[in-house]
């Protein structure tokens, strides 16, 4: 009986100490250190949120950079890779759709294929929830996105601006790639007149 009350007061003093207050600790430190990163880094445009910085969505309409390709339709419950491997027929089929849309694309708007097509616009990340893209994928769309938008010259310019200025270096100058977030591009690439 003296053990079971030692170890229920044990459960219950570290209960309150890892399941409530620590949490709170560092939720409490995390929001007055890190405010917008600690609440999810919630995009806004006109007092209404658009996004995440921090996850990939869907963008299909006309206009738009498109992100990389996602498993799980960008769907944060079920993200992850498809773990198809390179056998898979049906990652051959995804494959082949895939390089098909962004050659239809070009010649629906009459641009010349140059190079390949980048490979983050052919596979998915691992989540399938990847924010950024390469600036090669991202110079690849940059003159479709011109062209469906019917820019001139000087808002394509705009545009190309735009691309350097939200490219990511790596952190240090070391540690990762260059990359462009999506999302952040195509809300800034509205305010382009």
């Amino acid at each position: 009986m003296k053990t079971t009350l030692i170890a229920l007061r044990l459960l219950l003093v570290m209960t309150v100490l890892t399941g409530v207050l620590y949490p709170l600790l560092v939720t409490g430190v995390s929001r007055a250190a890190f405010p917008w990163k600690s609440r999810g880094s919630i995009m806004e445009r006109d007092g209404k949120a658009v996004g995440s910085a921090l996850l990939a969505q869907k963008f299909e309409r006309p206009g738009y950079f498109r992100p990389r390709p996602s498993a799980s339709d960008y769907g944060a419950v079920p993200s992850g890779a498809s773990n198809l491997g390179v056998t898979s027929a049906d990652l051959k089929k995804a494959l082949d759709d895939r390089k098909k849309f962004w050659t239809d694309t070009l010649a629906r708007h009459g641009i010349e294929m140059m190079g390949d097509i980048p490979s983050d616009l052919l596979f998915a990340s691992g989540s399938g929830l990847d924010p950024h893209i390469s600036p090669e994928a991202t110079r690849f769309q940059e003159r479709i996105v011109a062209s469906e938008r019917n820019f001139s010259s000087e808002q394509a310019a705009a545009l190309h601006e735009l691309i350097a200025k939200r490219t990511e270096w790596p952190i240090m100058g070391f540690m990762g790639e260059p990359r462009v977030n999506v999302l952040l591009l195509n809300m800034d690439l509205d305010l382009i007149q």
